[in-house]
């Protein structure tokens, strides 16, 4: 639902309460360059996020954004909604390839979806033009490069959980989730192979000829669900003083590294794998 259902005020039967499936700010969450710069100003988050990649926020330089200097460390306070984080990203590049760390990064489009706006690299230089060439702004984010496999198949897979929110800032975990999981061998010879490092439905579907080989969909569902979620942004999400009471569904990516670590790589509205769990 688009979210310009919040401008209207809607007519329903004398007593009873509208429950709108909208939550004002939800962008927040679900936008990537959003939710990197909610967990960097969080005073409960930035100091202590262990649970996600390093990240930086990238605009195109024909935006005219101001370039947040790299000084004091790699990690900016944010004094403007539109600072870019150029400048940090390099800074940490540069170290990482100095001390022979792994350095392959992921660009992503903060608003992208269905795997689109996506760039797998280890040359800052191809990154950054990537993103200047495309004309919106996206998120650079250390890759995982040894991620939990999947067998058979050695394929790998990430998590995706969903998180309802209501009125009152009450947190309901679903209690099934679901892998979705890569069609092809997981390598990293070939960052242009979406279908061995992209677990995304539209880009398995539409190159993979292996899709749906080892699990239908490649969704494999599952009853227990022990993971956390990130949920601390009520300041971002008020709907006070609003003629309804709401409530949103997020769906939560993520991913395990072959030391059994869970890494949070993203929040959605929505999702194709969702429409399997609702009753026919």
């Amino acid at each position: 639902m688009k979210s310009t259902v919040a401008q209207y005020t809607f007519g329903h039967e004398p007593g009873l309460m509208q429950l709108v499936n909208y939550y004002r700010g939800a962008d927040k969450l679900c936008r990537k360059a959003s939710l990197v710069k909610l967990i960097k100003t969080s005073p409960e988050l930035a100091e202590s996020c262990t649970w996600f990649p390093e990240s930086y926020v990238i605009y195109p330089t024909n935006l005219k954004t101001p370039v947040a200097p790299a000084q004091n460390g790699i990690h900016p306070p944010f004094h403007s909604s539109r600072t870019d984080e150029r400048e940090f990203f390099l800074a940490s590049y540069n170290r990482k390839k100095e001390e022979g760390e792994g350095n392959v990064w992921i660009a992503k489009s903060s608003a992208g979806a269905k795997g689109e706006g996506i760039l797998i690299s280890s040359d800052a230089t191809e990154l950054l033009d990537f993103i200047d060439n495309q004309g919106q702004v996206h998120v650079i984010q250390k890759y995982l490069e040894r991620p939990l496999l999947l067998e058979p198949g050695h394929r790998k897979f990430d998590i995706r959980s969903w998180v309802l929110v209501d009125h009152q800032f009450n947190i309901y975990l679903y209690r099934e989730g679901v892998l979705r999981t890569a069609s092809e061998p997981y390598h990293m010879d070939n960052f242009q192979d979406k279908t061995c490092h992209l677990t995304n439905h539209c880009i398995q579907k539409e190159y993979s000829k292996n899709y749906g080989k080892y699990e239908e969909g490649n969704e494999m569902f599952f009853e227990a669900f022990n993971q956390s979620c990130l949920m601390s942004v009520e300041p971002a999400i008020s709907t006070k003083h609003l003629p309804y009471q709401s409530f949103q569904l997020f769906g939560f990516d993520f991913m395990v590294d072959e030391a059994l670590k869970v890494w949070l790589i993203e929040g959605a509205l929505s999702g194709h794998s969702l429409f399997h769990l609702l009753p026919i």
